[in-house]
């Protein structure tokens, strides 16, 4: 059977169409309730699970089972029987899932239909307020810390010298780990793809002359990393509790929260900027870590 394409463009073939049965509002109210139904049961099915609920429904299915098996082979009595449990179980049902349907309640009373949905912090934010609060933690009690953030450049061959962890960011974590005298204290943090990849990491040490006496080892790592890669990386000193962050072979020492804060957000959170203005912004860093170096 040929189909002439050109109805499809004839206003009489559409309003026939939707004059017939098929498209009927009652069709369409049955195909509404259908989905109604089936999203409601999905809410369910996604609020109970993980629960005991799920074991008690286990439980209510082998009534039903056994009701639609008594109605098929005829026994009576028993149909009879679990005609009974069903109709008076709803109370039953009711009471024994009464922690659910509260919680059902309150999420339905805490869903963004009924209050305005707030403004996400990005996962890059998160971390950035993560390493703040390790930061001022561990300076104020000079513990010192080595974190690296894995950016364009793979990080894989330093990586495999740590301990695996693959663990959230928090800074609750962050400080636990340089806690000095703990098995994962020594060494660097490397993160990749938002996640706190390992810890105890070796980083290559810089052989540069242009770093004072006066910074150690981690310092020393750090910008060691910034020469082989474009990774950025913040150091928090054991001696003086100072913060200093290396990028792009540049290191800025001496930073305060501020001046710390607002490299952390243009390079790792902050929109894709013109390289030229965010050099100029890290050299300027720069001037400003030695002359406050200078005055010390």
């Amino acid at each position: 059977m040929n189909f002439d394409f050109t109805r499809l463009f004839d206003g009489a073939y559409w309003a026939e169409i939707f004059s017939t049965n098929i498209l009927s509002w009652r069709f369409l109210a049955n195909i509404l309730d259908i989905l109604v139904v089936w999203f409601v049961v999905y809410k369910l099915i996604m609020l109970i699970r993980g629960t005991k609920a799920v074991q008690l429904l286990k439980g209510v299915a082998v009534f039903f089972i056994l009701r639609m098996v008594a109605g098929i082979i005829g026994l009576n009595t028993v149909k009879w029987l679990m005609d009974q449990v069903i109709t008076y179980g709803v109370i039953a049902v009711i009471i024994i899932f009464q922690p659910e349907v509260r919680r059902g309640l309150e999420h339905i009373g805490r869903s963004s239909f009924w209050t305005k949905t707030k403004k996400e912090i990005s996962d890059e934010d998160q971390m950035v307020q993560a390493f703040d609060k390790a930061i001022q933690y561990m300076s104020k009690r000079k513990i010192g810390a080595l974190v690296t953030i894995e950016r364009n450049a793979g990080l894989d061959e330093y990586i495999e010298t740590g301990i695996p962890l693959d663990a959230d960011i928090t800074g609750e974590l962050l400080i636990n780990i340089f806690i000095p005298n703990t098995p994962l204290h020594d060494g660097a943090v490397i993160i990749k793809n938002n996640k706190i990849a390992v810890s105890c990491a070796y980083l290559p040490l810089s052989e540069s002359q242009l770093i004072p006496k006066e910074f150690g080892t981690r310092h020393r790592a750090a910008v060691g990393i910034s020469e082989v890669s474009d990774a950025l990386t913040f150091v928090v000193s054991e001696e003086t509790g100072d913060v200093s962050i290396t990028l792009n072979n540049t290191f800025i020492p001496h930073l305060t929260q501020d001046e710390y804060l607002k490299i952390l957000h243009e390079e790792l959170v902050g929109d894709v900027e013109d390289k030229e203005v965010r050099r100029k912004n890290i050299l300027q860093q720069f001037i400003d870590g030695i002359s406050k170096g200078g005055k010390k």
